[in-house]
């Protein structure tokens, strides 16, 4: 654990910063991007204001709801209305294409590095964006796949084609490229009872692939996922934190002189023990590695690692635009 744990802020004006960056991407030989909320959000996949109310108004109408991540623990009166929100929920944020390129914009600027990605985030648009399916690891679960509630057994199975049917069955058209029109007629906030889905093996409900409590399902893929992750921390020289077992820890290479950059993109304080806190842990017992921190309002390090830390407090859009 570090010692002190005051916080070095970056200005609002960050052109050194975004220099140094630059400079880390370029001369580094390996790179790991840990992704929170706020790269989605740069992305365009706002939980709140005009787009929640597009889609959701209604909900918002009746139940008061103010805006979609809210909206994923509100306790809705029958499983009509509940896959009606929750259809739309995953549509819009899994399956609709992102309103900006900003994935697309940072596979350009990192697709030539030995890189690897962890994420928080669950609309898989790293993988949408092109990344490199082995190169990623998704913790927290996957808006395109269900699980059994229960859980009686570790398998996942793929929801397009049913969320399909349920955004259909509401009335909406989904145009050619993913995203939704609400006809002149508007549409219902209830699913038919016959598209509700059921796990194949118990008959038990099935719900969401999310990590909201001790019924998450990690089924055998997360599993080579989070090993792939460990294993290449190892082989960087990076001691693995948190997922990973002994086995991936007694496979480091302490030999590994090489530079390694971890950029973390607009990681919040929400689940800090996934990524932020490993990564401070990473920097401040190698050093070799350079810990940047990119955030809209809340880019920082602590001091134990300022000498080996970037923060570039702005716009990640824009900043990530930058570093192509």
């Amino acid at each position: 654990m570090f010692s002190r744990m005051s916080m070095n802020r970056s200005t609002g004006d960050y052109s050194d910063e975004i220099k140094k960056l630059k400079n880390a991407l370029k001369t580094c030989d390996a790179v790991i991007i840990g992704a929170g909320s706020g790269l989605s959000t740069a992305a365009g996949y706002s939980y709140s204001g005009e787009r929640f109310m597009k889609y959701f108004g209604d909900f918002a109408k009746r139940f008061g709801i103010r805006d979609i991540y809210s909206g994923g623990f509100y306790p809705f009166p029958s499983q009509e209305i509940k896959w009606a929100w929750w259809s739309r929920h995953v549509w819009v944020n899994r399956y609709a294409p992102a309103p900006k390129p900003v994935y697309v914009d940072l596979l350009d600027a990192v697709m030539d590095k030995d890189y690897f990605v962890i994420s928080t985030n669950v609309d898989n648009a790293f993988l949408r964006a092109g990344f490199d399916d082995k190169r990623l690891f998704y913790t927290q679960g996957d808006y395109g796949l269900f699980q059994c509630t229960k859980p009686c057994h570790k398998e996942l199975y793929e929801n397009e084609e049913v969320i399909r049917k349920m955004i259909l069955d509401q009335g909406f058209i989904i145009e050619e490229d993913g995203n939704l029109t609400i006809p002149p007629e508007g549409v219902r906030m209830e699913v038919s009872s016959e598209l509700f889905p059921y796990c194949p093996k118990c008959g038990a409900p099935m719900d969401i692939n999310l990590r909201c409590d001790d019924t998450f399902v990690e089924d055998a893929g997360w599993h080579v996922h989070s090993g792939a992750y460990g294993d290449f921390l190892a082989t960087h020289g990076i001691k693995a934190q948190g997922f990973f077992t002994d086995d991936t820890k007694a496979k480091v290479d302490k030999e590994y002189q090489g530079k390694v950059l971890l950029m973390e993109f607009g990681v919040g304080m929400n689940t800090p023990g996934i990524i932020k806190y490993p990564f401070w842990q990473y920097t401040a017992q190698n050093g070799n590695v350079i810990y940047a921190c990119i955030n809209m309002g809340e880019a920082y390090a602590p001091t134990d690692i300022e000498e080996q830390s970037i923060c570039v407090d702005g716009d990640i859009a824009e900043i990530v635009k930058e570093l192509i």
